[in-house]
């Protein structure tokens, strides 16, 4: 194979992973290594808050995190952020983002916190009770 033909390979191959409209073209399963879930999974919902660690303040200078991963902690070192805000941010597929984020949970550069369920919060008659009760003394 001549150099020419060795190069003409080669841009095909890079046309390939380049789609003009969208962008590279990288398949989810890549950026997880082919993983589709994590064992964080049921701490993952889409309301759940992902927050950075406050030793993550520091560059994340880590060579086994990709882009992304990196991202993440950036995004969530401004403000916190549910897995569906970070999915919408990075334009990742949730389950994409949910293993990203069980990666940096296992390296302790972030910590999930879960809303309250309405279910389990008191009940605005009893509050009011209380409030009459604290008056009354």
């Amino acid at each position: 194979m001549s150099d020419q033909d060795g190069r003409a390979a080669r841009e095909r191959d890079a046309a390939r992973w380049f789609d003009d409209e969208a962008g590279p073209v990288v398949r989810p399963y890549a950026m997880t290594r082919g993983r589709t879930r994590t064992a964080a999974e049921g701490r993952l919902d889409l309301i759940a808050l992902v927050i950075a660690e406050s030793r993550a303040e520091e560059p994340v200078d880590d060579r086994t995190l990709s882009p992304e991963h990196i991202e993440i902690v950036e995004l969530c070192r401004q403000e916190p952020l549910s897995v569906a805000e970070l999915a919408a941010e990075l334009d990742l597929p949730v389950g994409v983002v949910r293993v990203l984020i069980g990666d940096l949970l296992d390296a302790e550069l972030v910590h999930v916190s879960r809303p309250v369920p309405p279910a389990e919060l008191p009940d605005e008659k009893v509050l009011r009770e209380v409030i009459d009760g604290l008056r009354a003394l």
